[in-house]
């Protein structure tokens, strides 16, 4: 495959390395020093986008390859208010995205493993659950997307919670305490705590390869397809 890398900081350098052991060729990598690269013109010569930019150009990002009818896979977060419209945009065009708040494999195990705790947990109201999240501190988004995620999969499953915060501690709410630190690439994880014992599950990534390896994978799943696509339909 030809790859426009459309964020070109840590993640892009592990997607490129990754790609170019996978055999495939990088045709562009923009960042914010070469912003005037991303045309349209310059999308059309390759077979997919990877985006791993900021939460403030990934809309623009994402127009511009619909435009272009380049597939884009989309592992920046912080832009899921938008979802709707982006979709809607998608379909008029007839386009194709792949997105995912995490494209971490192992992840994606734990978002299933998470998903059925909480089914199983719903009905023990002695127990409070929570969540804690750790990242580098670049990231811009708070709480980060695949948090976001872990604590809409709790809300959905646990009757007792209605939303989450990062500030409000109520039974109602899910508490998510996020955390910057350092170079950590990601760590998640949510506590049931009863007054008799704690259950706790978590991931931690030791670094961004499983998120770059991923990414690539869905890039080579979408291409030749269209619609919107998630890690849901490539495992």
């Amino acid at each position: 495959m030809k790859i426009a890398l459309l964020g070109y900081g840590k993640m892009g350098k592990e997607i490129e390395a990754i790609a170019l052991q996978r055999h495939h060729t990088i045709i562009l990598k923009v960042d914010e020093t070469n912003s005037a690269s991303l045309t349209t013109a310059n999308l059309q010569q390759a077979d997919v986008a990877i985006e791993f930019s900021t939460p403030h150009t990934v809309i623009s990002n994402i127009k511009k390859c619909l435009d272009a009818q380049l597939p884009i896979v989309v592992g920046t977060t912080g832009w899921y208010d938008s979802f709707k419209d982006i979709e809607n945009e998608c379909q008029q065009k007839n386009g194709t995205i792949f997105h995912s708040t995490n494209f971490s494999l192992g992840v994606n195990i734990f978002m299933k493993v998470n998903s059925y705790l909480a089914e199983l947990m719903n009905k023990y109201t002695n127990y409070d659950v929570s969540m804690e999240e750790i990242h580098h501190i670049h990231k811009l988004d708070k709480p980060s997307g695949t948090a976001i995620t872990l604590a809409n999969q709790v809300i959905n499953k646990i009757e007792r919670k209605k939303n989450w915060s990062i500030t409000d501690i109520n039974p109602e709410t899910l508490f998510i305490k996020d955390v910057r630190e350092g170079e950590v690439p990601g760590t998640h994880i949510i506590k049931y705590t009863s007054a008799v014992d704690d259950i706790e599950i978590m991931h931690k990534a030791h670094n961004r390869q499983g998120f770059a390896l991923g990414a690539v994978i869905a890039a080579e799943y979408i291409c030749g397809k269209k619609g919107i696509f998630t890690m849901n339909d490539l495992i």
